[in-house]
């Protein structure tokens, strides 16, 4: 499906103009479409915008959307579309402006409004959008323009007529409604049927949304008027406007519908009476003459344009009519069987029409559907329709008499008024001799009567034409006037006048690809009156009441939209009392209201009757960005809100903040040129940062000035006051030069600065060195993350938090334990040496550490400045003193005060392994005791968050350095990513000159189960590397940081593990979630690899196996190795080392086998989160060297059609002559009779078996394999081969068909391509109970 426009000639490339109105709040969401030809100047699209949107030109500005260069086109200019930067063929996005703050005038009332979408056709000379261009429909010979062929557009008071507006796509909709309204009789019927409010709800009446859209058609002074209510009333959406149907298709619906509404009324036989004939369905034996028929009922008369199986066309409708009523012969395996003869007998099968309605419909079936391309197609051919068209040749002068009772069935009723004549589309019989009478039985000669042919004489009235192709296309309507016999197009929201001639070039086929005339209704002229239009006067009662209301409802909605344009709209906030939060809102005031009547007006939008007294707020000019109240208004309370705000604009550059005081204070006069400060008072001794204190201040000021000002606010003294200005993140200056402004000092609208008045020594120090900078650097630098633990095994968490000690007896101490610790350190020694080691250091070192931290506890913890930023806080705190005075007491109570925290849970074996990532050695680790070596840190407790702080002011808390004397992290850590890291290997500046500070808390996050997550609330630097992240997680997770891997989680849920331990977490910001997994972490010069096995004959030819570690300067036989144990536990694959093999993996495409000798990191470039092939091999390697090359071959059978298996062949060289030789040997195809070509796509190249033949290049004409068109360079190319001599099969119709429903089935499981892949279409429904009821199992 296409949209809406019109197919182009191919002389002049076309531009697709989508122009957003964003000058009222009502119309920013709707579009205005414009297909204009690429020699348009700027200056005539702003013309053509104007009309179209309904303004005057020149009021208004269009700019370029969703870029940077806001700057509007220039007006004047006379440069081409193309020539300024629009691109022909493809959609340009604009935005439609006020100009100078002046909102766009509008067009006068005879031009319509800004929802008609219509043109002023006075100045107009051409369409605009989906019209029908040069040789279409509405080409008219007085027109001069060589790219247009339509007369001038006529405005209403010319043509006198109404267009629809295009929903989207609905132009469908609009013909078929227009030519319904151009139908007298159609018409005054419906104006003669009341509505009833009792029995229906007017929104889901179909008849009387037609009836106001007819009335508003024949009384409304728009240009074109809207469809919404009709497409409501058919019980459709939105996204309906957005599906283009048949009109054919909508016209039977639509009647169905309006037959179930119109029942028990007068009109409930409407449809039948105006549109229904009877024709008759017969089958008649050749050898006694024996008939039997049926009578059927139809609505139209579907018309082949191109009989099946034949290369020519009907020229003329007549044509089609014969064949339609031609009859068929049934013989051979065809015969009909005979009730009088009671065998089978040859026989006559066809239709006779006995009756034609008196609006004929005929529909000639332009699309059709491709056997061969499988593809719907649309039939351009030419066919010819006359002026008045005679149906007497067509008719069954012998039935009109005849009895119609007999067998008689309603089909329309079945299949929405279409005749029962499947057969018409296949060939018709030639033989002219054929009996058209009834069974001679039944009838005499004497009771035929022959109708005059006057009776039977149809006039043409409207045509209804598709323009596009079988994808998609625009309808619109040419509908002949009976008032004047003019012929008019309506085309959605333009009518405009067309000829005969124009008429005549919609028989299709002058252009070749395109045909246009898709039905057609002509008017039985048999009548000697033909039924008129009603007029206003003659118009049913009901009809006038509801002109009446039409009337006011369109000046109502006059009076509202010059409301709208006289209405300022302008963003209010104000903090509300009792919400204690900033509320926003939009104040939409008329420009001649004051201020004090817009005061009130945001006092009771902002609901604050009752909370506060109204004299006790007013509206402030306010900059919501850099939250900073620009100016007050004193004096000003009865100047209108017009002047105030600088005239009625689309948008502002400011907004207002309704202002809210006690009773006992004043209201502090703003004014401009004034700046905002929000001053932050900082405790050195709490370490606390206080809520800000709003300050205004003048830049002239003088930092002097500026100190006694805050004195003024704050109480604190001036004389030792030090202010910090913080300009942007981590810009910290402090203000020191007594006579400097504050417009020198950098001060803008809003700012921020620090201020501390002590009489600490911290004054003396410079300023990067004192504990004022430390405090505000953490301020700013801390960030607040969520991290999910992962659970916990059995008993495991008793064991990790008890503290090991120097002594050989230390395992006496663990209660529970379930394995000493030698066994923990076997286990260890059998996954890597070094992790052994490791924890051996480890011990040694923290327990040193402890020691230290013993002597010095007894001693008060703030007996200096510096020894605020000396330690970790341990993750549980106990408030009792005396703890402190054992090591191993403070251990306990932490370990039990962390089994609190963390309340252990059962896990099974699948849980504990449910991380892919963690290896069957990493579950022996993962469920042995470990101790936590850094949960025995104390710390004091706490300090209290100050209040206000936002979620960067996290200040209640010491700083401490990072671990010292552990070597775990530079053993761990991955190497580089070839920057020089800040931080060493602990995670400390290597200029040791900063302290990073970490504080985690726990917190419970509840899940879908109603158990809490175990998280923690942690409070870091993000200047901190992740080696050190990690060892601060220790005691909270339980085992060491190399048995645990961090991920990150992004706003979708997904995941990805940060593996980069020498990085920092300046990537990440407030709020970010961080989930840890169990499992060995990498350690330096490690990557994880995803191992997927390659099933070259499999329908799918990658599957996953495991996760494993790669190691840098391993080779490929080690790697192997340690994959064979994996894949026999995880995979149960049980491989011998010699009869698999590894190979580069590129998405699904299988690379560069491998060797056993290659080395990771020297040979095989490899990164992390790395994927690769394993392939299990049927015999030994093959392939010893780089030199070798192995292609996957697959022999094409073009007798059986069908593909061979995938075999490997092995070549010594890149030369064609030893692939056809290797392929000669593996298939027995003689030398010279063997072709090949090189397969298409991923891998495995799938292709259709009846493409394959004939597609693909096949025995190119090169020596080696490494040039064009092959590119055969590297392992893993698919090479297809046949053997010339062998004939294709041939298929029939049938078994071609049925071969292609296959290989499109098999090709669509793999995810191949396939030739043909039709949209998915909606089928056309009307509602009449309201609207569809949606599945509830549907989303």
């Amino acid at each position: 499906m296409i949209p809406d426009i019109d197919i182009e000639n191919s002389e002049e490339p076309r531009v697709l103009c989508i122009v957003q109105d964003t000058t009222n709040a009502k119309t920013v969401n709707e579009r205005l479409t414009l297909n204009l030809p690429a020699s348009t100047t700027v200056n005539k699209l702003y013309e053509d915008v104007a009309h179209k949107a309904g303004y005057v030109n020149g009021t208004f500005c269009l700019a370029w959307a969703n870029t940077g260069n806001m700057a509007p086109l220039d007006q004047a200019s006379e440069m081409s579309l193309v020539l300024s930067g629009f691109e022909a063929g493809k959609r340009n996005f604009l935005q439609l402006t006020d100009k100078d703050g002046e909102q766009p005038q509008i067009a006068s009332d005879e031009s319509g409004t800004a929802d008609s979408s219509g043109l002023e056709d006075s100045s107009q000379d051409r369409f605009i959008g989906p019209l029908p261009r040069d040789g279409t429909v509405g080409c008219s010979s007085d027109y001069s323009s060589p790219s247009y062929s339509y007369s001038s557009i006529l405005n209403k008071s010319d043509t006198g007529y109404v267009g629809l507006v295009n929903q989207a796509m609905t132009c469908y909709l609009n013909s078929l409604l227009q030519t319904l309204f151009m139908t007298p009789e159609f018409r005054n019927a419906l104006y003669n049927w009341e509505f009833e409010e009792s029995e229906e709800d007017p929104v889901n009446s179909i008849p009387y949304q037609l009836q106001r859209l007819f009335v508003l058609l024949q009384t409304s002074k728009k240009r074109a008027i809207e469809t919404t209510d009709v497409t409501r009333s058919f019980g459709w959406d939105s996204s309906e406007a957005w599906q283009q149907h048949d009109v054919q298709e909508l016209c039977r619906v639509m009647f169905d519908a309006l037959e179930q509404k119109w029942k028990q009324t007068e009109q409930a036989d409407l449809i039948n009476q105006l549109y229904q004939g009877k024709l008759k369905d017969y089958v008649r034996c050749l050898e006694c003459g024996y008939e039997s028929w049926r009578i059927d009922t139809y609505l139209d008369i579907p018309l082949v344009i191109r009989p099946f199986g034949a290369s020519q066309a009907f020229g003329s409708v007549e044509e089609a009519l014969q064949a339609f009523i031609q009859p068929e012969t049934l013989d051979g395996p065809n015969q009909y069987f005979c009730e009088r003869c009671k065998k089978k007998c040859d026989a006559r099968k066809g239709l006779r029409f006995l009756h034609f309605p008196y609006l004929l419909t005929l529909q000639l079936k332009r699309f059709d559907f491709d056997y061969t391309t499988m593809h719907r197609i649309k039939l351009n051919d030419r066919m010819t329709f006359p002026e008045e068209l005679d149906m007497s040749p067509f008719i069954d002068v012998e039935d009109e008499k005849s009895p119609q009772t007999e067998s008689c069935t309603d089909s329309g009723a079945e299949n929405e008024g279409s005749c029962h004549s499947d057969q018409m589309s296949n060939d018709f019989s030639t033989d002219d001799a054929v009996d058209e009478g009834i069974c001679l039985d039944n009838t005499s000669s004497t009771e035929r009567v022959l109708k005059p042919k006057s009776s039977l004489t149809f006039e043409l009235f409207s045509v209804m034409v598709h323009s596009g192709s079988a994808a998609g296309g625009h309808y619109y309507a040419c509908i002949k006037s009976f008032s004047d016999s003019q012929w008019y197009s309506f085309n959605d929201q333009h009518v405009s006048k067309i000829t005969q001639d124009d008429i005549r070039k919609t028989y299709g086929g002058s252009s070749g690809s395109r045909g246009y005339y898709s039905s057609a209704f002509a008017r039985c002229v048999n009548l000697c009156v033909f039924a008129e239009f009603l007029e206003v006067e003659d118009f049913p009662e009901h009809i006038k009441r509801l002109m009446q209301r039409e009337k006011e409802s369109e000046e109502q909605e006059k009076r509202q939209r010059e409301i709208e344009r006289n209405t300022c709209k302008i963003k209010l906030f104000c903090m509300h009392p009792v919400k204690m939060m900033m509320v926003e809102n939009k104040l939409e005031v008329h420009k001649d209201k004051t201020l004090r009547e817009a005061t009130e007006m945001a006092y009771k939008l902002m609901d604050l009757e009752g909370v506060v007294p109204l004299d006790c707020c007013r509206l402030v000019k306010y900059d919501e960005f850099h939250e900073y109240l620009e100016r007050s208004y004193e004096g000003e309370e009865d100047m209108p809100m017009g002047l105030l705000l600088g005239g009625v604009k689309s948008s502002y550059m400011f907004d207002l903040l309704l202002e809210i005081r006690r009773p006992d204070q004043v209201f502090q006069p703003y004014k401009p040129g004034e700046v905002m400060v929000k001053v932050h008072v900082v405790d050195l001794k709490s370490e606390s940062i206080a809520a800000p204190v709003s300050v205004r201040a003048y830049l002239n000021q003088t930092i002097t000035e500026f100190k006694q000002l805050i004195a003024q606010a704050t109480g604190l003294c001036a004389e030792t006051m030090r202010v910090v200005l913080e300009r942007c993140y981590n810009d910290l200056r402090l203000l020191y030069v007594p006579n400097k402004t504050l417009k020198a000092e950098g001060f803008f609208r809003s700012n921020k600065v620090f201020v501390e008045s002590s009489d600490s020594t911290d004054h003396q120090a410079v300023f990067t060195d004192s504990v004022l900078w430390k405090l505000l650097d953490r301020h700013g630098n801390t960030i607040r993350l969520f991290v999910s633990l992962p659970e916990q095994s059995p008993g495991s968490l008793a064991n990790r938090t008890s503290c090991p000690k120097a002594s050989a007896d230390s395992e006496d101490s663990l209660e529970g334990a379930k394995g000493s610790r030698k066994s923990v350190e076997t286990i260890l020694e059998e996954s890597t040496e070094k992790l052994k080691n490791l924890s051996l250091q480890q011990q040694q070192q923290q327990q040193q550490q402890h020691q230290q931290q013993s002597s010095s506890t007894s001693d008060s913890q703030k007996s200096s400045e510096h020894s605020d930023f000396e330690h970790i806080e341990s993750p549980a705190q106990e408030p009792d003193a005396a703890s402190q005075s054992s090591q191993t007491e403070n251990c306990t109570r932490a370990a039990s005060d962390t089994e609190n925290q963390f309340p252990s849970e059962d896990r099974s074996d699948s849980d504990a392994n449910n991380d892919r990532s963690t290896s069957s050695v990493d579950s022996d680790i993962l469920s042995s005791s470990h101790s936590s070596d850094t949960l025995c840190n104390a710390d004091s407790g706490p300090l209290p968050l100050a209040n206000g702080l936002d979620s960067h002011s996290i200040t209640s808390s010491r700083r401490s350095k990072a671990h010292e004397g552990k070597k775990e992290t530079w053993d761990t850590a991955e190497e580089d990513s070839g920057t020089d890291s800040e931080y060493d290997e602990n995670g400390k500046r290597k200029a040791d000159s900063q302290y990073l500070y970490f504080k985690a808390e726990p917190y419970s996050q509840e899940d879908g189960s109603g158990e809490g997550q175990k998280c923690l609330l942690v409070h870091v630097d993000k200047r901190i590397t992740l080696a050190a992240f990690k060892q601060n997680l220790e005691p909270f997770v339980g085992v060491p940081s190399t048995q645990f891997k961090v991920f990150r989680v992004y706003a979708n849920n997904q995941e990805f593990e940060s593996v980069r331990l020498n990085e920092t977490l300046s990537s990440f910001s407030d709020d970010n979630k961080i989930t840890i997994r169990l499992g060995r972490a990498l350690k330096k010069g490690e990557y994880r690899v995803k191992v997927y096995q390659l099933l070259v004959n499999d329908p799918e030819p990658c599957k996953f196996l495991l996760d494993t570690v790669f190691a840098k300067g391993m080779t490929v036989r080690q790697s192997k190795e340690e994959l064979l144990p994996q894949l026999k536990d995880q995979c149960k694959l049980d491989l011998s080392i010699d009869r698999f093999r590894l190979r580069k993996k590129t998405w699904k495409n299988p690379g560069t086998v491998f060797l056993d000798y290659h080395v990771y990191e020297e040979d095989i470039n490899i990164s992390s989160n790395w994927e690769v092939f394993l392939e299990v091999l049927e015999e030994s390697e093959r392939m010893k060297s780089m030199s070798q090359l192995a292609v996957l071959t697959r022999r094409w059978c073009p007798a059986q059609m069908k593909l061979e298996a995938f075999r490997e062949v092995v070549l010594e060289s890149s030369s064609v002559e030893e692939l056809k030789e290797k392929l000669s040997e593996l298939s027995g195809i003689p030398l010279e009779n063997l072709e090949f070509a090189k397969g298409r796509g991923t891998f495995p190249c799938d292709i259709s078996v009846l493409e394959i033949h004939q597609d693909l290049d096949w025995n190119p004409k090169v020596s080696t394999l490494n040039v064009w068109p092959l590119y055969i360079c590297d392992d893993g190319a698919v090479i297809f081969y046949r053997d010339s001599t062998e004939e294709l099969m041939e298929l029939s119709e049938e078994e071609r068909n049925e071969l292609m429903k296959k290989e499109s089935s098999r090709l669509l499981k793999t995810g191949h391509r396939v030739s043909y892949s039709p949209r998915k279409e909606k089928a056309l429904k009307i509602y009449l109970d309201g609207g569809p009821t949606k599945d509830p199992g549907q989303d």
